[in-house]
């Protein structure tokens, strides 16, 4: 594995993990406000969340 992929993947975790923590830390309101629920975090983060289901 090359540098820059290892640099790129640390970047792409810490970027998930703050995003996570930004949506855990909001209350069910303002998650609604945002159109999701405390149960599409994971998906959110992941990048597989589908607005609308």
């Amino acid at each position: 594995m090359k540098v820059p992929s290892v640099i790129n993947r640390v970047r792409a975790w810490k970027r998930r993990s703050r995003i996570s923590y930004e949506l855990n830390t909001m209350s069910d309101r303002d998650l609604a406000d945002i159109g999701i629920t405390r149960g599409d975090i994971a998906s959110v983060v992941q990048g597989r969340f589908i607005r609308g289901r």
